[in-house]
């Protein structure tokens, strides 16, 4: 669950690894005119700015990430995880822009502060700190998320770089696995695809559970369920397979060997294994899908 000890959140890892290599690496292709994560193949230069989303309820921060050059790519919406918009994010999203995709990172909490709402080391065993936390994102609705949506997927429509002839994609993390699948039911028109990774409880028994939105849907779905999150839910798979069958709705649903929080670098429990081979299949998935 998104709120446990193991939470990519907890406690700030300062361990050097393959992408703390990477965020240098941007800071010099920025430089010399190489392209980003220039170790991926097929990996383009990529223009970053940040932008400001006119929704409903105000106007939402986000980064907006384009590859250079002109061309029109497919759009993916990224909802970040319960810590929100923040640097990791940002290279997240700039790595998948660079295979040829227009991205837009959003902060969830634009409506209480603006991006990073959480700056420095981030304890989930800390009582304070969780209760920070848990106040923003108890503060975000199911009807803000849907509203919300709706303006992301118009806001990378009119970006000139978007191929609005190509399905757009939603991406998320922990918490943001739940909103993804509420944006594929808020805008079936353009969501084709779902890729959620670590995510929070797709399979509840509410009336709003995430699973329940599925026929809602026009989306083929990649989910991949952490490790101790299949243990504390050990139905959630299964459950999920049998409601995307029921709807004939196309899906991948696999349990990670990785637990909760896996694929957000400098995360003690971020296992860049695992977080290759996500990445992996989150590609493939997009080239199927959207293009």
């Amino acid at each position: 669950m998104c709120g446990d000890g193991n939470h990519q959140g907890y406690i700030a890892d300062t361990s050097i690894t393959r992408r703390t290599v990477l965020l240098t690496l941007s800071a010099v292709a920025a430089a010399g005119s190489m392209p980003a994560f220039a170790d991926d193949p097929g990996a383009r230069p990529v223009t970053e700015k940040d932008v400001v989303v006119k929704t409903a309820d105000g106007n939402a921060d986000a980064a907006l990430f384009t590859p250079a050059g002109k061309g029109k790519w497919p759009a993916v919406l990224m909802w970040p995880d319960i810590l929100g918009l923040r640097p990791v994010f940002r290279e997240m999203a700039k790595r998948l822009a660079a295979q040829g995709y227009v991205v837009l990172l959003v902060n969830p909490y634009y409506r209480t502060k603006k991006a990073p709402v959480v700056e420095g080391p981030f304890d989930f065993r800390s009582k304070d700190d969780l209760a920070k936390i848990m106040a923003f994102r108890n503060g975000l609705t199911d009807a803000m998320v849907d509203r919300d949506s709706a303006a992301y997927v118009s806001f990378l429509d009119a970006q000139p770089q978007t191929d609005k002839r190509r399905k757009a994609a939603v991406q998320g993390y922990c918490m943001s696995g739940p909103l993804s699948f509420r944006t594929a039911a808020a805008r079936p028109d353009r969501i084709g695809a779902v890729a959620t990774f670590h995510p929070g409880a797709l399979v509840t028994d509410e009336p709003s559970s995430p699973h329940l939105l599925i026929p809602k849907t026009k989306a083929s779905f990649l989910v991949i369920i952490a490790k101790n999150d299949a243990a504390q839910m050990p139905k959630e798979a299964d459950t999920l397979k049998a409601a995307f069958a029921a709807a004939h709705r196309p899906a991948i649903v696999e349990v990670s060997t990785a637990n909760h929080g896996w694929t957000v670098a400098g995360s003690q429990t971020y296992d860049e294994a695992a977080a290759e081979r996500a990445w992996a299949e989150l590609l493939p998935f997009y080239r199927t899908n959207i293009g």
